[in-house]
This record gives C-alpha cells, sequence and structure tokens, in this order.
C-alpha cells in the first residue's frame, strides 16, 4: 500500500524491533507509558508477523498490529476475526496519508487470512467510520452507592458457600466457568492462549491507589463446584462523615441468575465502602433487573467494539438469524471494493444462510458500516434508518430484515484489547 508521502515507507514489523515500535506507539497515544507487567504482557501477545511498521527511512514513527481472535456471533457460532490494535502515527507524521494506507494493508491482510471479520476498540471512534468499521457492542459504565441500592435475589437452587482467593491460583478455574458462558453471548471473545493473564493483570503502579486485585468464588458446599466469581479492588478513603471507599468491580461471572445477584449482594456490602463502580458491563445486564431502585444505579452508555465486515457473503453465512429473510442488499464499501454491490441474503432460524450476489431490485441500501453495527445484533437496522443511514427501497421490507439482525442478548466485549 503507498503512502502519499513519499518519504514515508509501510512494511512487515521485525521481532528484533518490537520494543521501539511499541515506544514509538505510546509516544502516539500521549506518551504515559505502562508499567513494566502490562507492557511484558502486550509483548508476549503481539503477533509480529501481522504487525505492521510506519517509517521514515530506517526510523519506525508508527504503527499497527491485529491479532487473531475468536468471536462469538449470534447463533452461538465462532468465528475468526481480527483485532485490529496498536494502531498510532507519530504527531510530526500526521496528516500524510499513512494511517490511510495502513487500514488498507491491515484489511487486505485479513482477507488474505480468510477472515471476514476485523474488530477493534476506538480512542477516537469517529476516525474509524471512514474505514467501514459500525459500533457493534456498547458497554454500561455503573456507579452505585452502597446503603442506596438493595439487590433481589432470585429463588434459590442450592447451597452456596463465598471464599476469597486468590486470583490467579484460581484463574484456571474461572477461565473454565468463562468459556462455558462465552458462547451465550455474541460480541466474546473465546480466550486464545495466553489471553487468560488479561484479566488478572494487576501491576502495582497501574492501581491508582487501589488495593491488590480480589478475588470471591461461589461454590457448592458439598461438591466444590466453581458456581460464580468475581473479581474486584478497593480504594481506601474518609471524609468528614466517616469511611468512604470505592469498590471497584472488574468482573463478575456467574451461570445461575441466583448465584450472580449473591455476587453483587457481597460486592454491596463491603465494610468500610460508599460507592461501588463498574466500568464495563453488557448493556442489557441483569443487573439492571436486580437492584431495588435503577435510579441509584446511575448507568451510562459507551461504545465498545467496533465491527468490520471484511467478506461480506462468509460474514453474514456464518452467523445465525432470529427470524426468515429474504431480502435484496445494496452496498456501498469504499475501501474494500469487493464487498460493493448488491447481495441477496436468504436466511431462516437454524439453517446457514446464503449470499450471493445479484441484478435484481434492491430492497435496502446501506453502507458496510452501518452492516458492522448490526452484524452482531445489538443495533437495529429500523433504529439507523431513523438516523438516514439505511433506506428502505421496498416498503415494508425493513422491519423484518431488521428482526432478523438482532440477537436475543446485548452483544459486549468482556475486556480490551
Amino acid at each position: 500500500m503507498t503512502i502519499r508521502h513519499p518519504e514515508l515507507t509501510l512494511r512487515p514489523l521485525r521481532a528484533e524491533e518490537w520494543e521501539t515500535w511499541y515506544s514509538t506507539l505510546d509516544v502516539a497515544f500521549g506518551g504515559g507509558g505502562e508499567a513494566p507487567a502490562e507492557r511484558a504482557l502486550w509483548h508476549e501477545l503481539t503477533e509480529v508477523e501481522r504487525s505492521l511498521a510506519i517509517c521514515e527511512g530506517e526510523r519506525i514513527v508508527g504503527g499497527g498490529s491485529a491479532f487473531s481472535f475468536r468471536l462469538v456471533v449470534p447463533g452461538g457460532a465462532v468465528v475468526p476475526a481480527a483485532g485490529v490494535t496498536m494502531v498510532g502515527v507519530l504527531p510530526t507524521h500526521r496528516r500524510r496519508g499513512a494511517l490511510t494506507a495502513m487500514m488498507r494493508r491491515l484489511l487486505a491482510d485479513v482477507r488474505a487470512a480468510g477472515e471476514s471479520l476485523a474488530v477493534l476498540t476506538a480512542s477516537e471512534p469517529a476516525i474509524y467510520g471512514r474505514f467501514g468499521y459500525g459500533q457493534g457492542t456498547r458497554k454500561a459504565v455503573v456507579s452505585m452507592l452502597r446503603g442506596r441500592v438493595k439487590v433481589h435475589t432470585p429463588e434459590r437452587r442450592g447451597g452456596l458457600v463465598l471464599r476469597l482467593a486468590d486470583p490467579t491460583a484460581e484463574l484456571a478455574r474461572c477461565e473454565e466457568l468463562y468459556a462455558r458462558l462465552a458462547t451465550r453471548r455474541p460480541g466474546t471473545l473465546l480466550r486464545q492462549p495466553g489471553w487468560e493473564k488479561l484479566p488478572v493483570l494487576d501491576a502495582p503502579e497501574s492501581r491508582s491507589g487501589f488495593s491488590p486485585l480480589q478475588s470471591v468464588l461461589a461454590e457448592d458446599p458439598e461438591t466444590g463446584e466453581l458456581l460464580g466469581y468475581a473479581r474486584y479492588a478497593v480504594k481506601d478513603d474518609w471524609n468528614e462523615r466517616g469511611a468512604a471507599g470505592v469498590v471497584r468491580v472488574r468482573a463478575v461471572q456467574a451461570e445461575q441468575p441466583w448465584v450472580y445477584a449473591r455476587l453483587w449482594e457481597f460486592l454491596l456490602d463491603l465494610d468500610l465502602t460508599e460507592r461501588v463502580e463498574a466500568f464495563n458491563l453488557p448493556a442489557d445486564d441483569p443487573l439492571l433487573h436486580l437492584v431495588s431502585d435503577v435510579r441509584h444505579l446511575t448507568p451510562r452508555m459507551m461504545d465498545a467494539m467496533f465491527v468490520r465486515l471484511v467478506d461480506l457473503p462468509k460474514a453474514l453465512g456464518a452467523r445465525g438469524w432470529a427470524q426468515p429473510v429474504d431480502a435484496v442488499l445494496e452496498v456501498t464499501d469504499a475501501f474494500c471494493p469487493w464487498n460493493a454491490g448488491r447481495w441477496r441474503l436468504t436466511a431462516a432460524p437454524g439453517k446457514p444462510a446464503t449470499c450471493v450476489p445479484t441484478d435484481e431490485p434492491a430492497d435496502l441500501a446501506l453502507d458496510v458500516r452501518e452492516l458492522g453495527s448490526a452484524y452482531l445484533g445489538g443495533t437495529s437496522l429500523t433504529a439507523l434508518a431513523a438516523a438516514g443511514l439505511v433506506h428502505e427501497l421496498r416498503p415494508g421490507v425493513l422491519e423484518p430484515v431488521s428482526a432478523a439482525f438482532r440477537s436475543g442478548l446485548e452483544p459486549w466485549l468482556p475486556h480490551g484489547f
């Protein structure tokens, strides 16, 4: 891919250049630096063979990379997806076409690898829409005052014991539970080897006054089976009224509603604390329905993962469908022109979908970005149409096609990358 400024070149990263490359990207993101443990983990996880360097002569001035993910899509299928990451250019070398050239190269590499999807989290969401990425998942950021919110506990289905445990020592058991739950919700990543370390990464330099990471396990008292877990940290604080500590929740996982509720009940009743914060919950998290007064929950919705269809027919053929659909989509895609054109989508619940080129009249017209937003089932085509981003060309077709795209649970990305 050619950069419009000839002094800049784009090439594969060499393994021995990782430290220089990563330090350059750190400067591109503000130069805050990372704790040695965090840096070491990203070094371990980086796929050098999927990484690019933007250079001025031999000097690295930017770069980008991709992770080889396994992504859960509606219907419970798991598909390969490229997790585009570490995208940055030094502030002295922006506005020269380097980012555009690199994004084209990354998507071409994704297609060559046979992956139908690329996903990313955005430092600035406005940047990536022009490359065909649509907001595919949201997250709820929640803050609750202890004592003002009670948790309704559904009917118990057995005994339960809560036990404090070392997060790392119990990691394997918790990962088994995570894997069982993962395919229930679109947007979830099946963690590949090495990625299980990310949820328990706990560098002292990055705690911002909070305690070391803590973990509470919910176990069956008779069998010892792990039924759920929560990870959290506590910040000690005091004011004129007394204790005002903060509980920062990293994760809460459980298969049964009553176990999930019991873990939140525990988190909302820790001594010497005043507030509980969670920065990444599903947009439809059960907690929103378990609390006694949602007005004291103060949830805020934020963007999370952005989705890009790289091989449109393959991507649409891989996911499940909520109801039958037979429609012609007219898709624009300025960045990956092989996706552009009219596609006849035929699908039904429990059956493989087909998506083939056609000359038939179009029923809906939309950009690939809007397909990315709707792909995991969290954003409706009808909502996008109300914003003028999807156009109904045959009356009556929009609502059934939109309903077919939806998923039972809101898609959710459990952690960044």
